[in-house]
């Protein structure tokens, strides 16, 4: 090994699993990332190269009162991005909580987009018929023109409008944003009939997309939980309140965008022990002794991947943002754009559902339960040990964060490739305290996608609020998701 660099052999391939763990133990974090690079490009289907020459293979079709009909590659991702920009200020410290529901809005949002541009986009098909659930998509008029701007306008304006119903801000804002659009590109068309055509046909598979959406079950349509259990080793809430609200445990029984996505992606949680010998005692012993000696970095680290509710972006929101920057900064064409951002936000959504189920399957404790009970009792809450960062309301494995950022990497990563440079600028400007001084959050940049999902994973444990088992089989976890999807999903034609 040559710095944070491995040396591929055949083993990585056969044994990825056992190689993940070795090189967590040893805290060779960046190890675990450059594996699954070379894991990914064996198997993926999809890269931005692949997907381009493809497409070019395909001749474009001609229309007498039009002339040759465009296809989606030859627009820019601006629409998207609008629509990002407009989305990730809505989810900034919600005046009405949205729980866990961004990878949800992802999801659906991606999937609309896609759907609305893939008739121009002829080495692709519709996800209809792979989906779980997902109905049959409206259909173009064939030989007649469309614009795919216009009609991502209409479906992400009719999406944003439904889903993003947290706020009284959405309904003025989308508006706004849809007329902009709509007068651009009804000038830049010049033809009032392809106009309307395109904006009927976004319209018409956002109403589909969106009516599927509701059949999910999502986490607000369950009861309240009760916890059962507090003997030693399961979670029970700081708050010493057993009833767990708003359904949030239930979240894990939601129905998935990709069935099967989470089958056998779930590790197992170390038995618990007090010998300080044991796994689960050095597991937890590790997160006070980090406590103990944390650096203004890694202070700084756990704060800007915390994502609090209030003056932040919560529950996964924050990764909505990222995608904003990379779509931003990669600049891809718009064909590109609807599939990473389907393939994304399918990845996260059903990471969300996996981890919440893997959560309230297990029901381990949080750090600050072992920490307080075994290493360093008190019977005064005044001296209790406390977690960098608050600990969120909901058990410790596997961590929700590493999960969504494992999957999320490994999303972008089937896209854009291995090597990719981007910069995350989400909470610069934000002024946070540590160590009695204001410091600006600022930006991070990174190399690749698992690089960022590295930072995340562990800036968990610099927080305080989880151990490093459920960090790093919430990653494994994460990217096992995304690569279900990836294995299971075809975008292209076959």
């Amino acid at each position: 090994m040559e710095g944070n660099r491995l040396t591929i052999t055949q083993q990585s391939f056969t044994k990825p699993k056992t190689i993940i763990m070795n090189y967590f133990v040893k805290k060779t974090w960046l190890v675990l990332f450059s594996c699954m690079f070379f894991m990914l490009a064996c198997h993926k289907e999809m890269s931005t190269k692949s997907i381009k020459t493809q497409d070019e293979d395909v001749a474009v079709k001609s229309d007498e009162a039009h002339g040759h009909l465009k296809q989606t590659k030859t627009y820019s991702s601006d629409v998207v991005k609008k629509w990002l920009a407009l989305q990730v200020p809505l989810l900034y410290s919600p005046p009405t909580p949205y729980g866990v529901n961004p990878g949800r809005f992802m999801a659906y949002c991606g999937v609309a987009v896609y759907e609305s541009v893939v008739p121009g986009m002829p080495a692709y098909q519709s996800l209809y018929g792979q989906l779980n659930q997902m109905p049959e998509m409206p259909k173009t008029e064939p030989g007649k023109a469309y614009h795919w701007p216009t009609c991502v306008n209409a479906a992400l304006a009719e999406m944003t409008r439904k889903l993003f119903t947290f706020t009284p801000a959405t309904n003025a804002a989308v508006q706004q944003l849809e007329n902009e659009l709509n007068s651009k590109y009804e000038a830049e068309i010049g033809d009032a009939a392809t106009f309307e055509r395109s904006k009927m046909f976004g319209k018409a598979v956002a109403e589909k997309i969106f009516n599927w959406s509701t059949s999910d079950r999502p986490w607000t349509s369950w009861p309240a939980y009760t916890l059962t259990h507090h003997e030693q080793g399961y979670w029970w809430p700081e708050n010493n309140n057993p009833v767990i609200p708003n359904g949030i445990a239930y979240w894990g029984q939601t129905r998935t965008m990709v069935q099967g996505s989470i089958d056998d992606v779930i590790s197992q949680p170390y038995d618990y022990s007090e010998n300080a010998s044991s796994p689960y005692y050095k597991d937890y012993k590790e997160v006070y002794d980090i406590s103990r000696s944390l650096t203004a970095a890694q202070k700084r680290q756990a704060k800007y991947y915390d994502d609090p509710a209030v003056n932040g972006w919560p529950a996964g929101s924050s990764y909505i943002s990222v995608f904003k920057q990379i779509i931003e900064q990669l600049n891809p064409s718009l064909d590109i754009t609807a599939v990473a951002y389907a393939k994304t936000g399918m990845s996260l959504m059903d990471a969300t559902i996996g981890s919440f189920k893997g959560k309230f399957t297990y029901l381990k404790e949080r750090p600050f339960q072992f920490i307080r009970r075994v290493i360093e009792p008190s019977n005064d809450p005044a001296t209790w040990w406390k977690p960098f960062i608050p600990t969120p309301p909901y058990p410790d494995f596997p961590a929700n964060h590493a999960t969504f950022s494992g999957a999320f990497a490994y999303a972008l990563t089937s896209i854009f490739g291995e090597n990719v440079h981007f910069t995350n600028s989400t909470y610069a400007g934000h002024m946070v305290t540590i160590d009695g001084s204001s410091v600006d959050l600022g930006s991070y940049s990174y190399d690749s996608f698992y690089e960022y999902a590295h930072a995340i994973a562990i800036s968990r444990v610099y927080g305080g609020i989880h151990t490093r088992r459920a960090v790093e089989e919430g990653t494994f976890q994460g990217m096992k998701t995304a690569e279900n999807i990836d294995r299971k999903i075809k975008f292209l034609k076959q």
